[in-house]
């Protein structure tokens, strides 16, 4: 017997506006990751993925296109402020540890948390700890989840205790 889904039980789909900062999140630690590994500066990194969604390739019409002003706000917000972010991420890091220790798409991840959640109040800190943990999803099937969360909570409760 197929019951048709009522509106109790029916998944909403996501809004347009959070698919496109979920897709401008990841896009983020793409090109933080590209900066760091390839010593490219954040200009050279920002048209190349410009130069990207320019290109319109068969199949990948329902990709979903990124927040562009987020993107750049994001990519050159976090070189801008990099020397601020990674103590303040250092501190919170488990004894011995340092960002010099750990991978590239961590450190990128908790960056771009940690930039987010010092300079961008219009996004609630829960939300920017949920949407970083499922960046961390995307690409670790290990620990490195729990490890981002931990310190973006930590993070948040130092940067905004009103919202806890």
């Amino acid at each position: 017997m197929n019951a048709k889904p009522t509106t109790k039980n029916r998944k909403k789909p996501p809004a347009k506006a959070a698919v496109m900062r979920a897709a401008t999140r990841l896009k983020t630690i793409q090109a933080l990751y590209q900066m760091e590994l390839g010593h490219e500066d954040a200009g050279e990194v920002l048209a190349q993925f410009a130069g990207q969604a320019l290109a319109n390739e068969p199949g990948q019409e329902n990709i979903v296109s990124p927040d562009w002003p987020f993107f750049e706000n994001l990519v050159l917000g976090i070189v801008e402020k990099q020397r601020i972010l990674d103590p303040m991420i250092n501190e919170l890091l488990a004894q011995g540890w340092s960002l010099s220790r750990i991978d590239a798409t961590v450190r990128a991840i908790l960056r771009a948390g940690c930039f987010e959640l010092s300079e961008r109040k219009d996004v609630p800190a829960k939300v920017v700890i949920n949407e970083y943990v499922e960046v961390a999803h995307s690409f670790f099937a290990g620990d490195e989840s729990k490890m981002i969360n931990g310190v973006l909570d930590k993070l948040a409760r130092n940067l905004r205790p009103e919202e806890f």
